[in-house]
């Protein structure tokens, strides 16, 4: 019934990962061509409301990535609008965007993070969280305290590793939460791990596989990310069967813990003495032929195309806890209610 469907693959967005998405936006949306599906592409801008009302689309794709479109704002609006859409929904959307607020998460379930605290530069507020001993409000250094060097500081709601810098020192650390402001309002300073990075992919919540990264200089960021030669991979990681078990354990267990749906990339540290660290969970991973989520579904013998209908093939409304394919009934904004006069009448 999905050929007869006609999809938008929505793509570009408000976000500094613009032109990541595109990119994936542009594969997706030869893939589902090539297998002979209505689709059509849908370039997000602030009239997105508007698009999607003339495009009458019946399921929305989504190669969005960054804000707006990975934090949950995307999928209020499809909700509202009735239109089934692929990947997480608002809730684990938004939790999954925000690293401080997925942190939580984590804890409560007890699956392990690195220790670390938030830098909220709205109010001066510090949340310093496992064992840290940093101070309330006042001067970075001060806040940082004891805590203790190397960190890795990062804005809390961004996205592929934008703002992300390594603090040997309290100059440093200083200059990287100056950096990491830059893109958000709240900074997460985490203490670093050092250990092999593993990203395991999720679809539907049972790991694919994992793959090691390894940047050929300094952090996994945003430029070795899209920029092909700064980094390798090997695929599957090179673990112990059961640290590599483990690591697909802890992955499905993070991305269940968020209550994320659909396909999930799930970032990880396996330190030099085999504990796990779990860093973030992706609720819209890249989707070009050369992204992690796609290497690591091929290892596992799906191809990209079959991947993305796999992810296709889970589109659906997901608010109010009704994960059913369903396109809900749309109330009229017609009626008394519309008349100039109703809200004072009211009061």
């Amino acid at each position: 019934m999905m050929n007869s469907r006609k999809i938008g693959v929505l793509l570009g967005g408000l976000s500094a990962e613009r032109d990541v998405s595109l990119r994936s936006g542009e594969a997706i949306l030869g893939a589902l061509l090539e297998r002979g599906y209505h689709a059509c592409p849908i370039f997000v801008d602030r009239d997105v409301d508007l698009l999607l009302r003339q495009a009458r689309i019946d399921v929305a794709f989504l190669a969005l990535h960054g804000r707006y479109g990975e934090d949950g704002c995307i999928q209020g609006l499809l909700e509202l609008l009735g239109i089934p859409y692929t990947g997480s929904g608002v809730l684990a959307s938004g939790l999954a965007m925000n690293k401080a607020k997925a942190k939580e998460i984590f804890r409560w379930h007890n699956l392990p993070t690195a220790p670390g605290y938030v830098i909220d530069a709205a109010t001066g507020r510090s949340d310093v969280g496992d064992d840290g001993d940093g101070a309330g409000a006042g001067t970075v250094v001060a806040t940082h305290g004891s805590f203790g060097f190397p960190v890795v500081v990062k804005p809390a709601g961004e996205g592929s590793s934008l703002g992300v810098t390594l603090a040997r020192d309290e100059i440093e650390l200083e200059s990287a939460v100056g950096e990491a402001l830059r893109f958000d309002d709240e900074v997460l300073v985490e203490r670093f791990i050092e250990g092999k990075e593993i990203s395991v992919g999720v679809l539907d919540g049972k790991a694919l596989g994992a793959v090691e990264i390894l940047p050929r200089r300094g952090l996994y960021d945003f430029h070795s990310k899209i920029t092909p030669g700064r980094s390798d991979y090997h695929l599957p990681a090179r673990l112990s069967p059961e640290r590599y078990r483990s690591a697909l354990r802890l992955a499905t267990m993070a991305h269940e813990a968020l209550g994320c749906d659909g396909a999930t990339r799930v970032d990880l540290i396996v330190s030099e003495r085999g504990n796990e660290v779990i860093l973030e969970v992706n609720t819209l991973p890249g989707l070009t032929p050369h992204s992690l989520l796609p290497r690591i579904a091929e290892g596992a013998g799906l191809s990209f195309g079959h991947l993305v209908e796999e992810i296709l093939g889970g589109a659906r409304l997901r608010a109010h806890g009704h994960r059913r394919d369903r396109r809900i009934l749309g109330a009229s904004f017609e009626g008394s209610e519309r008349r100039a006069g109703f809200l004072s009448e009211a009061h």
